[in-house]
C-alpha cells in the first residue's frame, strides 16, 4: 500500500478544488460555509474529549460528526458539477437531534434568563462549539442566498446550535458547577 501525499501544492496561489474538479477562490463564500463546518467538527472532537463518562453525551458525537462531514460534502458539489451532489441530511436526521434535545433538556433546571458561556471545561467547549456552530449556519444561509443549497443542511445546523447549548447546561450540573447568571446593567 502506497503511503499518501498530505501536500499537493495546487492551492499554493489561494485556489481549491470542489467536488467535481472546479477551482474557486479559498475565500468564495462555499469555502467559507464547509470550511467552518470543518472548524465546528473539530470543537465538537475537543468537547467530546474534555466529557466525563456520566454525561453519557460523548457516544452520539461520532454520529453527528459524520452528518457534518456528509454537510460538508453536499457544500463541496456546487450545483452545476456532473457529480451529483453529496447527500446531506434529511427529515429523519434532524429529528434524531430534537429527540436529543428534548431528552437532555428534560433532564436540566428550567431555563429562566440568560447564563454565560462557562462552567466546567466541557461546558465551556460546547460553548464555544455552539457559537462555530451559530457562524456556520450564518455562512451557509449567505451561500443560500447565492446559490441552491439544501434547506436541510441549515436547519440541522440550527437544531445542533440549540442541542449545544442544553449540552453546556448539562455538563455543569454533571460537574457540579453552577450556572452563572447574566446580570444585566440596571442603569440604562
Amino acid at each position: 500500500m502506497k503511503k499518501s501525499q498530505l501536500y499537493t501544492a495546487t492551492g499554493d496561489q489561494g485556489t481549491t478544488s470542489l467536488i467535481g474538479g472546479q477551482r474557486i477562490d479559498k475565500s468564495a463564500p462555499r469555502i467559507e460555509a464547509y470550511g467552518t463546518i470543518d472548524e465546528l467538527n473539530s470543537h465538537i472532537g475537543l468537547l467530546a474529549a474534555h466529557m466525563t463518562a456520566d454525561q453519557m453525551l460523548a457516544p452520539r458525537f461520532p454520529m453527528i460528526q459524520s452528518r457534518l462531514f456528509d454537510i460538508g460534502s453536499s457544500l463541496a458539489t456546487p450545483p452545476s458539477a456532473d457529480t451529483p451532489p453529496a447527500p446531506g441530511v434529511d427529515a429523519a436526521e434532524i429529528a434524531d437531534l430534537e429527540a436529543l434535545i428534548d431528552e437532555v433538556d428534560a433532564a436540566l433546571p428550567p431555563f429562566r434568563c440568560f447564563v454565560l458561556p462557562g462552567g466546567s471545561v466541557a461546558a465551556s467547549q460546547a460553548h464555544v462549539a455552539r457559537t462555530v456552530c451559530r457562524r456556520a449556519e450564518r455562512r451557509v444561509i449567505a451561500l443560500s442566498r447565492l446559490e441552491p443549497v439544501d434547506p436541510a443542511c441549515i436547519i440541522y445546523l440550527n437544531r445542533l446550535s440549540d442541542l449545544l447549548f442544553a449540552v453546556a447546561r448539562r455538563c455543569n450540573v454533571a460537574d457540579g458547577c453552577p450556572e452563572v447568571i447574566w446580570n444585566r446593567r440596571r442603569d440604562r
